[in-house]
């Protein structure tokens, strides 16, 4: 799904969470330090817009009394993710010196998408931010399945009870580890408190369902319910405020980013304020829906390939330019270099793999053969 809206909002985010990891080669100033420090909101955005996008294109076939098809899905997934990222996994395997840090966390738990559940050593930070592949890889395995079976039975109410079920289930397991484990840890005041709240409480995907499945929740508006999604879009511009209202307020909450306030209601806060952006942006008359930024498409269309590998990047002109260039001159050649490595990730792999993988198109199934597959 390209549209003006959604291509802003991932060009901001991808953006944004770049700004953030500059803490790496020494951070970007002060004159843009507030958006450097919230940056990593920039991949829960990520994770509102995957939910939008994946919930809507499996929910589409539900509503319309079909199958899913698991293995085109998966097939087409693995298509999207594995090139790319295989590729930036060997730069890490095999050249240290693409690595931002010496230390990294055994190989295998990164092909098997495990990093974020088993992060245990905060020496170990060479492409940490796979974290969030893997919370979307969870995402893209559990999903279809989840959906599939509650549209055996379909229940507006029933649906609604799941996603509170959900939302308040995470809240009081971030608030038990917070009081449990975190807290405990920040308070021995020996190093560890940084690696407790990584490891327990942003890393897992049990604690990041918040911005996936206020994605499903606005796809599932939009499908089952196109008259209110409608609305929402014809009122783009108050959901709009409204989502920045709301963002402010988490921001002010994540002025103490791992506090107690923060871990417990910040996410979902922070997720509602996005799903509200993302809706006013999937159409309408806001401004966000019809404004058209030069570049932003182009800069979403290689957002992956920018996320996996900025850092490596980042850490290679640090080693071969940071000691002659200085102040904006540097700051510029931070950006063409990750804008070059990016695009030659995306011309070079990505984008192939992606032709290729339709160009194999398999032929759809007929509603009650993709039911028997589904089944």
């Amino acid at each position: 799904m390209r549209l003006p809206g959604l291509d802003l909002l991932r060009a901001i985010a991808i953006v944004w969470v770049m700004l953030f990891h500059s803490y790496i080669v020494g951070g970007i100033g002060d004159h843009l330090g507030g958006a450097q420090w919230y940056g990593w909101m920039g991949v829960d955005l990520f994770f509102v817009l995957s939910g939008y996008l994946i919930g809507t294109q499996l929910l589409r076939p539900l509503a319309r009394g079909e199958g899913l098809r698991f293995g085109e899905f998966y097939r087409r997934r693995a298509y999207r993710i594995l090139p790319a990222f295989i590729v930036v996994l060997a730069l890490y395997a095999l050249w240290p010196a693409w690595r931002e840090v010496p230390g990294m966390q055994p190989l295998w738990q990164f092909p098997t998408f495990t990093f974020n559940l088993l992060f245990a050593n905060g020496e170990n930070v060479a492409f940490s931010h796979v974290w969030s592949l893997c919370v979307e890889e969870h995402f893209y395995l559990v999903f279809p399945l989840a959906a599939w079976l509650v549209m055996r039975r379909p229940s507006t109410a029933r649906f609604a009870v799941l996603c509170s079920l959900i939302v308040l289930g995470g809240m009081a397991l971030r608030a038990w580890i917070w009081v449990n484990v975190f807290h405990p840890a920040q308070l021995a005041d020996d190093g560890t408190s940084g690696l407790a709240f990584l490891r327990y409480i942003y890393y897992p995907t049990y604690s990041r369902l918040d911005g996936l499945l206020a994605g499903v929740v606005l796809a599932a508006c939009a499908v089952f319910r196109p008259t209110w999604m409608a609305r929402i879009q014809r009122h783009g511009h108050a959901v709009l405020v409204l989502g920045l209202v709301l963002f402010g307020v988490s921001v002010a909450i994540f002025a103490e980013r791992a506090g107690f306030a923060a871990t417990v209601v910040g996410y979902p806060l922070m997720s509602l304020a996005l799903m509200c952006m993302v809706a006013a942006a999937s159409g309408g008359n806001s401004v966000l829906a019809r404004v058209r930024v030069p570049g932003a498409g182009w800069l979403a269309a290689i957002s992956y390939s920018l996320y996996l590998c900025h850092k490596g990047v980042f850490h290679l002109v640090q080693v071969h330019a940071a000691d002659t260039f200085h102040g904006w001159t540097l700051f510029g050649i931070y950006a063409l270099a990750t804008l070059a490595g990016g695009a030659l990730l995306h011309y070079a792999i990505e984008r192939p793999f992606l032709r290729w993988r339709d160009s194999r198109r398999r032929p759809v199934l007929q509603p009650a053969t993709a039911v028997g597959e589904a089944a």
